[in-house]
């Protein structure tokens, strides 16, 4: 076993930003975020749209500088394929305040 794993340090860019952000809710398929950064900040949302929509596995993403709300839809058959998707979701699930 991987001691960063063991450890859960962030290990990629994607590990970091999911620590970065509240989990507000999770459902296989569906996950919504919060982030303070996002709010006012176009710029950041762009960001956020670019890099999350690189994946396909990831179906939609959308995202309010009103809120800071970031909501990922994605099926979870075809994200898990993904090791780094997968590992994602994981952390998700276990850090969800909502499920």
């Amino acid at each position: 076993m991987n001691i960063m794993s063991t450890l859960q340090i962030p290990t990629t860019k994607l590990d970091l930003f999911i620590r970065s952000v509240e989990i507000s809710s999770y459902i296989p398929g569906r996950v919504r975020l919060y982030t303070k950064q996002l709010v006012n900040n176009p710029a950041l949302e762009v960001e956020v749209q670019a890099q999350l929509g690189a994946f396909s596995e990831i179906t939609s993403v959308e995202t309010s500088t009103v809120t800071g709300s970031i909501l990922i839809k994605y099926e979870p058959e075809t994200l898990r394929k993904n090791a780094e998707l997968r590992k994602v979701e994981e952390y998700i699930m276990t850090h969800a305040k909502r499920r």
